[in-house]
């Protein structure tokens, strides 16, 4: 999955990940949420960073993850621009802890979920490490991923540990999980 991600054009990913950030700024759950919780994608990833920059221009709180320990644990924090980001675990850009302040209400907001591939049911390949899964399990609020629709599957395993998201959006739909 990661090299077919990794081998998809660029023009048509570009285009593609357009879509998605209207997709997900015109839900109503974006729109009434106060807080986005949001990963920071890399290059093989559906854009995040117009929907983290829409997210703070529409004042919007927006928290971002860092990886405390390499056993699948992370925490939120604020940012105020993506200049409060620097690299960090797995090459990734997380928050820089001396410019931003640390989550600690998990009890509302909308999350981007990230993911590999996802199955209509909402279940999803991550990357191994069980990071979203531990967060989601004692997330209340509401979450969301985004998925191109070449790499939805049919089925996706899953086991009791594996949180399935609440809306799942593809290029070619928005479909509410929760209803399945």
């Amino acid at each position: 999955m990661i090299q077919a991600r990794k081998g998809m054009n660029k023009s048509d990913k570009s285009q593609l990940d357009k879509i998605f950030t209207q997709e997900f700024l015109s839900l109503v759950e974006y729109k009434n949420c106060t807080t986005l919780f949001t990963y920071v994608s890399t290059e093989f990833e559906i854009d995040t960073f117009s929907i983290i920059n829409a997210a703070l221009k529409d004042g919007k709180l927006v928290a971002v993850p860092k990886c405390r320990d390499k056993s699948g644990n992370m925490d939120f924090y604020y940012i105020d621009s993506l200049d409060c980001l620097k690299v960090g675990a797995f090459s990734i850009l997380e928050p820089d802890e001396e410019l931003c302040r640390k989550v600690s209400d998990f009890s509302r907001g909308l999350c981007l979920v990230p993911g590999l591939c996802f199955d209509l049911e909402g279940f999803r390949l991550g990357y191994g490490k069980g990071y979203y899964d531990r967060f989601l399990a004692k997330f209340s609020g509401i979450s969301v991923g985004l998925c191109y629709s070449a790499f939805i599957q049919q089925h996706v395993p899953a086991d009791v540990y594996d949180k399935r998201v609440d809306i799942l959006i593809t290029d070619a739909n928005i479909n509410y999980t929760k209803l399945c």
